[in-house]
């Protein structure tokens, strides 16, 4: 079975920990103990976000010169490399000496005119106090927003409209590698008159990515890894109930925060209603069991409306 994983980011870094090569490690190699129980049997294609240190090298090279920052699809490419790296290591650490993996590069086009370059949504970077983060933005020229009780940096977040390296990555498959690729999701890049390809300063949603990389890789399941055990009605709330399977189409009638589970609730529908086959959200510790179905949320057409789990 053909899988993609998409690492949420608690995979690599979790809320208030300190933004250091050690931590992004530890948590590395607990995705890595995941990703290995599932190796067996399968193919598998890692994908994974990136905003914590997107945000953290934009703050690095600030430091260097306030005034020549590096833009976000270099920043991007620099991740993808760094990220990678680690999965590798970790993951290989764990799999049969002879298994081989690749990291690649991943570019992917956007429209120019996409309505997301003019509301920035997409959080990047570390958390501040409210006062921080009114100075960076008086400072820097950047858009803050609030996120939970805290401030971050937001950019824009257009939709993924091609993958640029989806021949390489369907080689390296058939070749039995292990492949991560379009980390944070992927580089973005619109074309110039000419057909000049250069990057945009724009981060793209990497659970769409991941949705449009797992369809043209044809993909027999696509699992979203996060740090909630599944997909909730009234989630934080007394009355929460956790969704076991729910159709594309049932998912429509409830809402879903856009800042947290609502682009995974939306990638999901994408894939299930476009392929027909299944999308998964759930905890990284439960990556087994959301693949058997009995973790995590499964979104399908073989599922009658929603069906809850139960306890």
């Amino acid at each position: 079975m053909r899988i993609l994983v998409a690492l949420g980011g608690n995979a690599l870094l979790r809320r208030g920990e300190p933004m250091t090569a050690d931590a992004q490690r530890a948590n590395v190699r607990i995705a890595a103990e995941a990703l290995a129980a599932i190796h067996p049997g399968n193919e598998l294609v890692v994908t994974h976000g990136n905003g914590p240190q997107v945000g953290l090298l934009a703050l690095q090279g600030a430091a260097y010169d306030p005034n020549q920052l590096y833009p976000l699809d270099v920043l991007g490419a620099e991740t993808e490399g760094m990220i990678g790296y680690m999965i590798e290591q970790e993951l290989g650490n764990l799999l049969p000496f002879e298994v081989p993996f690749a990291t690649v590069l991943t570019m992917v086009e956007v429209d120019r005119e996409d309505p997301g370059f003019k509301n920035p949504t997409k959080f990047i970077g570390p958390v501040y106090a409210e006062a921080e983060a009114k100075r960076l933005q008086s400072e820097k020229g950047w858009v803050m927003k609030q996120d939970g009780d805290k401030w971050r940096r937001v950019v824009a977040s257009p939709l993924p409209k091609r993958i640029f390296e989806m021949r390489p990555i369907k080689w390296l498959l058939e070749k039995g590698a292990v492949v991560i690729a379009a980390g944070g999701g992927g580089i973005p890049t619109v074309y110039e008159p000419g057909r000049k390809l250069r990057g945009i300063e724009a981060v793209i949603d990497k659970d769409l990515c991941s949705e449009l990389l797992a369809r043209e890789l044809g993909a027999d399941l696509f699992v979203m890894a996060t740090d909630a055990d599944a997909v909730f009605e009234n989630w934080g709330k007394p009355n929460a109930r956790a969704m076991r399977r729910a159709s594309p189409e049932a998912l429509t009638a409830y809402p879903f925060p856009a800042g947290s589970m609502g682009p995974k609730v939306d990638a999901a529908r994408r894939f299930a209603e476009a392929t027909g086959k299944r999308a998964a959200i759930g905890a990284l510790k439960d990556l087994p069991g959301i693949i058997s179905g009995q973790a995590g949320t499964t979104v399908t057409k073989e599922a009658s409306g929603i069906e809850w789990a139960s306890g």
